[in-house]
């Protein structure tokens, strides 16, 4: 089951443009500043956009072409916005049953119980709307939004007011629902932690264009893309936990390119985790380090490397087929005589697991 979208929608200084494919339990990222069209694009998809022109297809059924319009209320698409949009005047429990009202009972996938349990709301069915922090708020909302068991979820920045701490509470619970799920979603964001963590694929927007879409894990890495040159730029690994040292608390994650040692925070043998790599946490030597504190040194070959300002440079890394990013001085670039094709030492001083 796969969504199928090539649309152009009309907008007073541009037009956005899009064409994309979204299979079952994948999520595909959005990506772009403000303004440039993402919340049009899901509006359109949602069928909110009457003015937009194309195709949309969601396995066998058409949404959209040349000669029909299948009107939102009749598209099988659960919508979480930026702000929850709940009914005050329900408590929890009534707002995820007007939900659930939604679809007809011979096509409900999801039970009320299931979404319940995916997003951990057991403790909170009877309180009212006004005594939730905003973190339960978006909780509830994408419960609802479940419970309609839609053939699609869209997310349109669902964690833009919600302050740290519950951002990452409410990720976790979004991950589950990607695992759980065997549907198409669509994620909505210009955070670049939130897009390393949940997403499959990415798809990359500036007023309106597409310009560029493709696996996240390469498009993150490619120094020909504005991701590298962010402040934030980093490099992700997708790796499986493979042994832990319990003497120190440590846990052994296997990549293609090798291991990479981590903390162990509560990592099972054979879990996948996600791993984003800081291109600033990155350093360079030409011989394998002896007696230094840093417990992941990577053998890595240089790709490429790119100017940033004058003072220094950007190094695409090779590590047994994954790749990394390094950000350092282009004074250590001259001294070290770095250059593509040569063989270094990556050594990688801090590891962010995405889970």
């Amino acid at each position: 089951m796969k969504l199928d979208v090539n649309l152009s929608i009309p907008r007073k200084d541009f037009d956005v443009n899009v064409s994309l494919t979204v299979s079952s339990s994948q999520v595909t990222a959005v990506f772009g500043p403000s303004g440039c069209g993402k919340t049009s694009l899901m509006r359109a998809i949602a069928g909110l956009e009457s003015s937009a022109t194309g195709f949309i297809k969601m396995a066998d059924q058409v949404w959209q072409d040349a000669h029909y319009f299948r009107p939102a209320h009749q598209r099988d698409i659960g919508f979480v916005f930026q702000d929850a949009s709940l009914f005050p005047h329900l408590n929890v429990f009534d707002n995820l049953q007007f939900g659930l009202k939604r679809q007809a009972k011979d096509k409900r996938r999801v039970s009320l119980e299931q979404a319940i349990d995916l997003l951990g709301l057991s403790p909170l069915l009877e309180r009212s709307i006004d005594k939730l922090s905003g973190g339960e708020k978006q909780r509830v909302a994408i419960a609802r939004a479940v419970a309609t068991s839609p053939a699609v979820l869209l997310f349109d920045e669902p964690l833009a007011a919600v302050d740290a701490a519950h951002k990452q509470e409410i990720l976790r619970y979004i991950q589950s629902l990607h695992c759980e799920l065997d549907i198409p979603m669509l994620y909505v964001s210009h955070q670049m932690d939130e897009v390393a963590r949940l997403s499959n694929n990415l798809l990359l927007l500036e007023k309106g264009q597409q310009l560029a879409s493709g696996r996240t894990v390469e498009m993150l890495s490619q120094l020909t893309l504005p991701f590298a040159h962010y402040e934030e730029a980093a490099a992700v690994l997708d790796t499986v936990v493979t042994a832990h040292d319990d003497d120190y608390g440590l846990s052994s994650l296997a990549f293609a390119g090798g291991h990479i040692t981590v903390s162990r925070d509560n990592l099972k043998q054979g879990d996948k985790v996600r791993l984003r790599i800081m291109a600033r946490d990155v350093s360079l030597s030409l011989q394998h380090p002896e007696q230094t504190s840093i417990l992941n040194i990577l053998p890595a070959t240089i790709e490429s490397m790119v100017n940033e300002g004058h003072a220094q440079k950007l190094i695409r890394l090779n590590v047994g087929g994954q790749i990394i990013l390094s950000r350092i001085t282009a004074k250590s670039v001259d001294q070290l005589q770095l250059t593509a094709g040569k063989s270094v030492f990556a050594q990688v001083k801090a590891v962010s697991l995405l889970i």
